[in-house]
């Protein structure tokens, strides 16, 4: 997370960037600053912190691509996931699906094999996995580990 997002989003886009998520808490004009990501061309999400209430998305979820729920307090890895946050993404994926809109929800933090299944059926769609995909076996172990979860789910 970084403070006054509106200050780099140009260099993010000089630099190829196509997705640019900013954190609510990181500004105070989050209208603006989307506005601009969207007219560099490139998509924009917002990231909630975990005490953050999905409410400061009424006026803004209409216009961005993706959510970013944060499931720990950014700082630091290897951070327990917060069991509340399955909740928050079940209120999410309804208030999305009530306006019938492509707006993806991506889970940061504890993400691990014995959660994934859990934050599939709450409708997540996209998993950040630090520590849990970096620690022990190999990368594609691991890779194959968390394909092997998404796979098993019926659609």
């Amino acid at each position: 997370m970084i403070s006054s997002p509106e200050r780099y989003i140009s260099n993010f886009h000089t630099a190829g960037a196509n997705l640019l998520v900013v954190h609510v808490e990181a500004t105070i004009h989050l209208q603006r600053v989307v506005s601009e990501i969207h007219r560099l061309g490139m998509k924009a999400g917002v990231a909630l912190n975990p005490s953050t209430s999905l409410s400061v998305l009424e006026y803004i979820l209409d216009d961005i691509d993706l959510v970013l729920l944060m499931s720990v307090n950014p700082g630091f890895g290897g951070q327990h996931f917060l069991s509340s946050t399955y909740e928050k993404i079940y209120n999410l994926r309804r208030m999305i699906d009530e306006r019938e809109k492509t707006i993806l929800i991506q889970v940061d933090g504890g993400v691990t094999l014995s959660n994934t299944k859990a934050l599939l059926d709450a409708g997540t769609d996209v998993f950040v996995c630090g520590s849990s995909f970096f620690v022990g076996e190999s990368y594609s172990e691991k890779r194959y580990q968390f394909e092997s979860v998404a796979n098993s789910l019926t659609i």
